[in-house]
Order: structure tokens, then C-alpha cells, then sequence
């Protein structure tokens, strides 16, 4: 197996080297530099997932996850372009909004406040489209500006003037004290109030299909003073140990593990070791078993094995060390054991 270089750790620490743009005479600051990805981080994608092309930010969609910025944001007009290729088959993506610096349990998607970028989906009982909606996503809330058919918190968009495949959408996306407002192509077609949280990190998303972003600019408003409970933490320096598609950095038996769009799952043959050590103070897993399976989930991190019980719905485990000598992290095999959103602090 080739050694995960953790592309995502080193756009981070570019990020914090970087100069911070200058306002422009509308108070807008670019959120791209057109040139590479400096101010964003990868959080769980592959390091191939995000590049940029002819000063576009372009994802393959491969493996489902996202690029976060790198501070938070809370309120604030943001404006961007995207376009997909994709002419037929549906073609998904979307910026997260006020969103945490880790994935929800269990997905490859941060809690937070989604605005679709959406093409070719017209479902028949109408609950969503491809023209601009907006909805809370792993935990987070908010009230649609027009109640929902289904009574989900999703605000369809009033009109159609999302453009096709292989043109470009405008989207300017307004948020303050709580409540978000999307114009799509020049006007105002849905919004949300109510929103917790209201002060996180702005994300693109990787969900399967290749898109494009350009002219990503945003401007500051000022605080209305959000509540401690409806901000989302700061993140805390910690790093993906999965490849998304691969078992890059990882060592151990042949055929032992798969790897599948952020996912990895133990075929029961043989444990699985990193292949860096770390002297880490922080492991955080996502896991999950089979229904009614009798295995335990062991890892060893730092110095001590850790064993946690059969869970056949995803769960997390943080697990906390004082500083130890640098050693590999291992888990043991078992039977039908999944494990996402694999997460070291420290180094």
C-alpha cells in the first residue's frame, strides 16, 4: 500500500501562512485565490478529490466528503459560481453553511445548513429540485420560508433558473442572525430562518459527480452576537488517517480490508496498523458491526488497547491520551466491522 501524504495537513498549515486577501471596493474578499487551495482544507476527501483547474476548484465527487475553510464565518453575503458536466444522470454537490470542522457520526457530511447544487432531479412526489434548495442536514435546524409539502425543514425555491450542464450558475447566499437567503442567477427563490448553528465553517461538497466552482468571494456583516450553543466549535487540529477510496497508509494482511468511498471494512482476516507512528493525544472513530454480532471493536492507540462493544448503528468513540512515545495505531479485525471518520490530534 503507498503512504497517505495527508494533502489536507498541508493545505491547513499553507492556510495559516497565508496572507489574508484585501477587501475590494464592495467589501468582498476573495475566498479563492484562483491558484491553488491556500485558506481551505481537505477534511476527508482523497488527496486527488479537490484540485484546481484554469482557476476553478474542481471536484471528482470521489469519495463523498468536503473542503472546508479555513475560519469560521457568521454573518455574511457570499457570492460564487458553479457548473456541473454531468448531462443526464443526476448530478449533486452543495455548500455547507455554519457547518462543523468534523463529519456527523456515520456520514462524510459536517452538521449544517445545506445550499443544493443540484442538476438533473425532478423527483415525482416533488419533495426536492434541481433549482436552488435550502435545508438542515446531520443535526442542525432551521424553518423554510414556505412550509414544506412533507413537512420537512427544506424551502423549495419559488421559481426555476438554475441552467443546465456545462453553463454557469450565480449564486449569492446571504446569512445573518440566523437566517439564510439564496439568489440564484440575479434573484431571491428560497430562504430559511432559525438556523442553529449560525456561525461555523463554509464547505463545498464532493457527492459522486465532478463540479466546478469559481469567483468564490465573501463579505463580513456584523455579529448579532450569537449564543455559545449556536456556534460550532473551532476546529482542533486533526487529521484524517483515511484515504477515502484506498487503504493508503495503512498496512496489513492481503485482502484483509476494503476501502469504498470513506469507508473501510474488515473482511475478519488480520488487524490493520498505520503505517506512521504518532505520539497523538486524540483518536476519533466512527464504527459499526452487523446486527447481533458478538465481536468487540479493539484498537490500540499510544500505548493501551481500547475495547469498545458491538454497535450495529454508527457510533463514535474519542479516544484521550496524555503525550506517549511515538507508535503506530492499530485495530484489530473482525467480522463485518466498518469504520469511518478516522481522525488523529496530535503527531
Amino acid at each position: 500500500m503507498r503512504r497517505f501524504t495527508f494533502a489536507s495537513a498541508i493545505v491547513a498549515l499553507a492556510a495559516c501562512a497565508a496572507t489574508a486577501a484585501e477587501p475590494d471596493k464592495d467589501g468582498f474578499t476573495p475566498l479563492f485565490n484562483g491558484k491553488d487551495l491556500t485558506g481551505w482544507h481537505n477534511v476527508n476527501c482523497a488527496s486527488d478529490t479537490w484540485s484546481v483547474k484554469n482557476g476553478e476548484i474542481v471536484t471528482t465527487g470521489k469519495p463523498t466528503g468536503y473542503l472546508r475553510t479555513a475560519k469560521q464565518y457568521e454573518n455574511f453575503e457570499l457570492e460564487f459560481e458553479w457548473m456541473h458536466v454531468e448531462k443526464t444522470k443526476m448530478a449533486n454537490s452543495g455548500l455547507f453553511v455554519w457547518g462543523d470542522a468534523l463529519p456527523a457520526v456515520g456520514t462524510g457530511y459536517t452538521r449544517s445548513i445545506e445550499v443544493q447544487v443540484l442538476l438533473n432531479y425532478h423527483p415525482a412526489d416533488g419533495w426536492a429540485t434541481s433549482e436552488g434548495d435550502i435545508f438542515s442536514i446531520w443535526g442542525a435546524k432551521c424553518k423554510p420560508d414556505r412550509p414544506h409539502p412533507k413537512g420537512i425543514e427544506r424551502c423549495l425555491p419559488s421559481e426555476k433558473r438554475t441552467k443546465q450542464a456545462g453553463e454557469w450558475n450565480h449564486y449569492k447566499v446571504i446569512g445573518n442572525d440566523g437566517v439564510l437567503k439564496l439568489h440564484v442567477n440575479g434573484k431571491e427563490v428560497s430562504g430559511v430562518s432559525g438556523c442553529t448553528p449560525r456561525k461555523g465553517y463554509m464547505a463545498l461538497e464532493s457527492e459522486g459527480v465532478e463540479c466546478h466552482f469559481r469567483n468564490v468571494r465573501i463579505k463580513e456583516l456584523p455579529s448579532t452576537n450569537p449564543k455559545p450553543e449556536d456556534v460550532c466549535p473551532e476546529a482542533a487540529g486533526h487529521v484524517s488517517l483515511l484515504a477515502g477510496l484506498t487503504l493508503d497508509g495503512w498496512k496489513g494482511e492481503v485482502g484483509g480490508w476494503k476501502a469504498g468511498d470513506g469507508v473501510i471494512r474488515s473482511m475478519g482476516k488480520g488487524d490493520i496498523t498505520t503505517e506512521v507512528e504518532y505520539a497523538a493525544t486524540e483518536l476519533v472513530l466512527d464504527y459499526k458491526f452487523p446486527a447481533k454480532s458478538e465481536s468487540k471493536l479493539k484498537v490500540t492507540f499510544g500505548p493501551k488497547e481500547f475495547v469498545f462493544p458491538a454497535k450495529d448503528k454508527w457510533s463514535r468513540e474519542t479516544i484521550k491520551l496524555e503525550g506517549s512515545a511515538k507508535l503506530p495505531i492499530k485495530i484489530s479485525g473482525a467480522e463485518g466491522l466498518e469504520l469511518r471518520n478516522v481522525f488523529v490530534k496530535g503527531k
